[in-house]
């Protein structure tokens, strides 16, 4: 066929002498954020037109395998694109015509023409050919709306093509996301930064919950991003760190060299890891921000604080080099929470995470090097919901949180530790260490016991204690593979 035209059901509807062309009437959602809950294909066609369209002179419908050329045609000339059923008709489909009251209907590819007659409703069809541009004579003259001011988001996965041009055709931006979060999305993170939008129209539950999804969105538009890009921390990177406290050799690798050096150092680290990884490898320092003391100390905690000021320094120069920072708290008889609070001032930086020692967590009889303490669940649960409302607050991308184990009576209550804020990502570090067979033995029953098994896995490795110290490639070969590989 060598035009669109392949014939109309009903009279032509001739356009008047010099008539002006006929426009959609677009509508703009009544809430500035919604998640329509609907399938893909047919079901999220008609969702989107009727949350973008009070009417349409022309309404173009199609079948799946004519959606590519359809869409075209609709978004060219604003008319929402619908799809019908290959057999039969669809309820939904004419209920959804009735409602928009076109002058006209255009039944684009072969398979559309029977259907659409199915569900006219005595409304004149044209029917077309999806290979070619040129419209039907007599089809009536439309105009595209203007800019209706939404922001359609979709799954790239799904099949909405129909919904996407009909959204298009109504003047609407449309974001597709790679799966239903736009912060895991660098692509959708840059459209979302560069053109805020105060109305946003979600297909798929998947982006429910509502709530879920602003603050999703929050983050964003905001733009900010975390060392190696995005704003989700896992599965998208590896950390590999230099654990330790500033000018304290005996406390970790970090201590042995200023900050200057100690980058070079993890960067170093990291390249060693980077042709082992399937993911970007991003270097990283854990600080020891509060340690645990053999004698109570003036506030009789039997830990000993940092000051913000301290770690500051240490702090600014790795999220200048691109590193990521995680603050280690060994709290002594001190309450978590409370110490977590107060390096707020560092936390609310987004390359700034909290990681957690329960071995220096001390009963009221217990000290330091004397006891392996543990810490209840609900303790460290407490802290993460403090530190999820940060993040949450300040529109900050995914924050993380290590939770460090060798011995299972270091998470008292494991099952109830709770991993799955949005804001978070909740890590279990094994940092026992000992012989190859030592540490695989403990690797093996923390990696049995963490709470769910989507939970990722950080590996420690000791210079001077492990008998030998494994290679990166012998790190890399647990399974899991380890997601964070620290070493003191």
């Amino acid at each position: 066929m060598s035009s669109l035209l392949a014939g109309c059901t009903a009279d032509p509807v001739e356009p008047a002498q010099g008539a002006v062309p006929a426009t959609a009437e677009v509508i703009t959602p009544s809430t500035a954020l919604t998640v329509l809950d609907v399938d893909e294909g047919g079901a999220s066609a008609i969702a989107v037109s009727a949350a973008l369209f009070r009417s349409a002179p022309v309404v173009v419908v199609t079948v799946r395998s004519d959606v590519a050329g359809a869409s075209a045609v609709g978004e060219r000339i604003g008319a929402p694109v619908l799809l019908a059923p290959a057999v039969g008709s669809s309820d939904a489909l004419r209920a959804e015509l009735t409602r928009l009251s076109p002058r006209a209907l255009l039944a684009v590819g072969a398979g559309a023409s029977a259907a659409v007659e199915a569900s006219a409703s005595g409304v004149p069809v044209f029917t077309a050919d999806s290979t070619t541009s040129a419209l039907p004579d007599g089809l009536p003259d439309t105009s595209s709306p203007a800019p209706v001011g939404v922001t359609v988001l979709v799954d790239a996965a799904r099949d909405d093509a129909a919904a996407i041009a009909t959204a298009r055709a109504a003047g609407a931006r449309v974001v597709p996301v790679n799966g239903y979060d736009p912060r895991a999305d660098q692509a959708a993170v840059q459209a979302l930064r560069e053109e805020p939008s105060k109305i946003v129209l979600a297909v798929g539950a998947g982006f429910a919950p509502v709530e879920r999804l602003r603050a999703r969105l929050a983050v964003a538009s905001r733009g900010v991003e975390l060392p190696g890009g995005g704003q989700v921390l896992f599965p998208g990177r590896r950390l590999v760190c230099l654990y330790g406290h500033p000018g304290t050799p005996a406390l970790g690798v970090l201590g042995e060299q200023g900050v200057e050096e100690a980058v070079a150092r993890a960067r170093e680290l990291a390249t060693r890891y980077e042709p082992l990884s399937g993911v970007p490898v991003v270097p990283a320092f854990e600080l020891i921000a509060t340690v645990a003391q053999g004698s109570p100390g003036p506030d009789g905690d039997y830990s000993g604080e940092a000051s913000v000021e301290s770690l500051r320094p240490w702090v600014d120069a790795a999220g200048k080099a691109g590193l990521y920072v995680v603050l280690d708290l060994q709290p002594g008889r001190a309450r978590l929470l409370d110490q977590a609070r107060r390096y707020a001032p560092l936390l609310g930086l987004p390359h700034v995470g909290l990681a957690v020692d329960p071995e220096w967590k001390l009963g009221p009889d217990q000290v330091p090097l004397k006891q392996i303490g543990g810490m209840d669940a609900a303790e460290i649960n407490e802290t993460a919901q403090w530190l999820a409302d940060l993040t949450a607050r300040t529109a900050l991308p995914q924050k993380l949180l290590v939770v460090h184990q060798f011995r299972l009576s270091m998470i008292r209550d494991e099952p109830s530790l709770v991993t799955d804020h949005d804001e978070l990502a909740v890590l279990i570090h094994m940092d026992g260490q000992g012989t190859t067979g030592q540490k695989t033995a403990t690797w093996n029953s923390v990696v049995a016991a963490r709470p769910d098994e989507g939970v990722p896995l950080g590996w420690k490795n000791f210079y001077d204690e492990d008998h030998p110290m494994l290679t990166p490639e012998q790190t890399m070969g647990y399974r899991p593979t380890p997601t964070m590989i620290s070493y003191q």
